[in-house]
């Protein structure tokens, strides 16, 4: 009978707050990953690192150009001395005339251009290990977000259940107060007890009230966290609550051990690789790089091979003008190397092993908390069963209190103060359950979160 009136007030409750589904916590955390922004924008910049990589590694390519330009204009020719700065000057070429002349025609170039960079002396090797590194840093950012994000959907979902499981305990104890002031008012209406009884049990029943609204706002508070972090419209949810009446299962076995590494502690270690690594790369830009070459070069030109001796010799024909008739071509093989750029990598090489060693010191820290996180949460999780093997006990005791009060009060052998105490008492009792219930599972998700396992916790589903 009274499993049924549980399940009745249930129904009630959730129909009267409009709850749309039952939410599991695999299901939310299932939609939080999906939904949830950051989790979308890291997935993003891992896809662009992977690509990165792919391109670091097409940069080995040699590089193959391809050019074709056609002009029209003179060449008169001068002596002396001439530096194109900044790529500004003409690449006219003929002969150095006494004077000025206007003759012009058409001229053209047709050029294929091969370099490559076979022989870095690891600088491209490094660049690849750099992108992979790069790859592995965002992948485990990712990771780490997910289980960050992982742990605050399962905290939030606690939230809101045991908001949920306060909302019940404050309808419970507005349903005693409207009884009682129904017995009171009857009482007072025959004469049986003074009028004074009526207005206290009123005013108990309006505190009931008020502290039913106050429950019911922290639902929405806690459920629109939810919402949040799940990535959805809003709406109201009403989650699982079958699982919050035992403890987790893991807290009754042998405790397991795991060899992995914290998420937290992997993204740091990731990070110091790819320092190391860059430090790495920089380190390599001492050396020189090899290149081998080729030219393809065909020229044409309206100006004939006798032009220098008589300035009529050329055409104005555009296609006598840009149909090749001179071809040239160059392969080689050329090292170029700066004296100058050790001096100043090793600067730069120097300045990339003192952020390596602030890694690694951030990688300490964080360690160190993680430990003492864990230390925390086995001393949380004592101490919350202890309160969970105390809190059936009180509620108990209050239940057969409040019994015998009101059994007491209705044959007016006690008065409405003393009522009104024990009701207090048997409120706060069932408050302390649904804490105390949810507060294993809080600090069992504490404990995980400083494991770095998750599946300990969702395993319990």
């Amino acid at each position: 009978m009274y499993f049924k009136k549980i399940t009745l007030l249930f129904f009630l409750i959730f129909a009267t707050l409009g709850y749309s589904q039952t939410l599991s916590l695999k299901e939310a955390i299932k939609t939080g990953l999906e939904n949830y922004g950051s989790i979308r924008a890291k997935n993003n910049y891992t896809n662009a690192s992977r690509e990165t990589l792919k391109q670091s590694k097409r940069d080995y390519l040699p590089n193959l150009n391809l050019s074709a330009q056609q002009d029209y204009g003179t060449i008169n020719g001068q002596n002396g001395a001439l530096y194109g700065f900044n790529g500004l000057g003409t690449a006219s070429s003929g002969p150095a005339l006494p004077d000025q002349n206007w003759n012009s025609a058409f001229g053209a170039l047709y050029l294929v251009n091969m370099n490559w960079d076979f022989f870095t002396f690891g600088k491209a090797k490094e660049k690849i290990n750099l992108a992979k590194m790069d790859v592995q840093t965002k992948e485990t950012d990712l990771k780490q977000e997910m289980f960050q994000q992982e742990i605050r959907i399962s905290a939030a979902y606690l939230n809101l259940l045991a908001s949920q499981r306060l909302l019940i305990s404050q309808q419970k104890n507005l349903s005693r107060a409207e009884v009682f002031k129904r017995t009171a008012a009857a009482r007072v209406k025959n004469g049986l007890l003074a009028g004074v009884d009526s207005t206290l049990a009123t005013a108990e029943v309006s505190k009931a009230k008020i502290a039913l609204n106050l429950a019911r706002n922290f639902v929405k508070e806690q459920n629109n966290k939810l919402v949040d972090l799940m990535g959805v419209a809003p709406q109201d949810f009403a989650v699982d609550t079958l699982f919050v009446n035992n403890v987790p299962k893991a807290l009754l076995v042998a405790e397991k051990t795991t060899d992995s590494l914290h998420p937290l502690l992997q993204l740091y270690k990731a990070r110091m690789d790819y320092s190391n690594q860059q430090a790495k790369l920089y380190k390599h830009f001492y050396y020189p790089t090899m290149t081998a070459f080729g030219v393809l070069q065909t020229r044409a030109s309206g100006f004939q091979s006798d032009y220098i001796t008589d300035q009529t010799a050329f055409t104005r024909n555009y296609w006598d003008g840009v149909n090749p008739d001179r071809t040239n071509y160059l392969v080689g093989i050329g090292i170029s190397w700066n004296l100058t750029t050790p001096f100043r990598m090793s600067k730069q090489v120097s300045a990339q092993k003192f952020v390596s060693q602030a890694l690694q010191e951030e990688y300490n820290q964080a360690d160190r908390e993680l430990k003492s996180q864990m230390n925390f949460a086995d001393d949380k999780i004592k101490i919350t069963l202890d309160n969970y093997a105390e809190a059936p006990i009180q509620v108990d005791a209050a239940k057969k209190a409040y019994l015998q009060k009101s059994t007491l009060y209705k044959n007016g052998l006690t008065d409405l103060t003393d009522l009104t105490q024990i009701m207090y008492t048997l409120n706060r009792a069932e408050i302390d359950r649904d804490i105390t219930n949810n507060n294993v599972w809080q600090s069992y998700l504490l404990k995980v979160a400083a494991t770095g396992n998750f599946d300990l916790f969702i395993n319990e589903f």
